[in-house]
């Protein structure tokens, strides 16, 4: 894709409300989609998401249910549940060994990082800050990849979060952010909506 293409994309998503039901992604295009969402960028490079690709009609139905009713989840051929983990420090070193061990990254700066994390995390609040911009961040780019690849998305937050957490088994440490479907649009879905102008929303010092 070129740079061109690209800029093109941005301006022109749309959420899309209406799927073509009946449609499947395969194992091979979830699995890459999931691949190009973890490019995100993450604090300390915790890396701190996790992916749940609801695709079969059974599971769909599941999903559903704590989705408010939701027809995208049914018609959309997968929805990702994009879960937040809770900031764990002690990963850090496990994530930036490989940095470590092709002499990208010094021993003493991975330490320094793992220790800054353990700092910062500390605050539950904070933590749970963390979890949430890094799912965000997970699910944005997962949007972006899918239209890249020309399918339909949808962003979600219409769900009952303990429901769905007790539902699929969620562990303490994972909040689910958003749901992301990912189709082919059926006909009736609106274009971009209007932004607001930029004198609105940006101040430039």
């Amino acid at each position: 894709m070129t740079d061109d293409l690209l800029l093109s994309l941005i301006e022109r998503r749309a959420s899309t409300s209406h799927f073509a039901a009946g449609q499947q992604l395969e194992r091979a295009s979830i699995e890459r989609l999931a691949r190009l969402a973890t490019r995100a960028p993450s604090a300390y490079h915790l890396q701190n998401w996790r992916l749940i690709a609801v695709a079969t009609p059974a599971h769909k139905e599941r999903l559903r249910r704590v989705a408010d009713n939701q027809a995208k989840v049914r018609d959309a051929a997968a929805t990702f549940i994009i879960c937040g983990l809770l900031p764990d420090h002690r990963a850090v070193a496990r994530h930036l060994r490989p940095l470590v061990e092709t002499g990208l990254m010094s021993a003493a700066t991975a330490l320094a990082w793992q220790e800054g994390a353990a700092r910062k995390y500390r605050d539950p609040r904070i933590a749970r800050d963390e979890a949430v911009r890094s799912a965000t961040l997970a699910g944005a780019t997962l949007i972006y990849a899918a239209e890249a690849l020309g399918l339909a998305t949808c962003p979600m937050v219409g769900f009952d979060a303990p429901r769905l957490a007790a539902e699929f088994g969620l562990a303490p440490n994972e909040l689910p952010v958003l749901l992301v479907a990912v189709g082919r649009a059926a006909p009736g879905n609106w274009p971009q909506k209007p932004r607001r102008p930029l004198d609105e929303v940006l101040e430039l010092l």
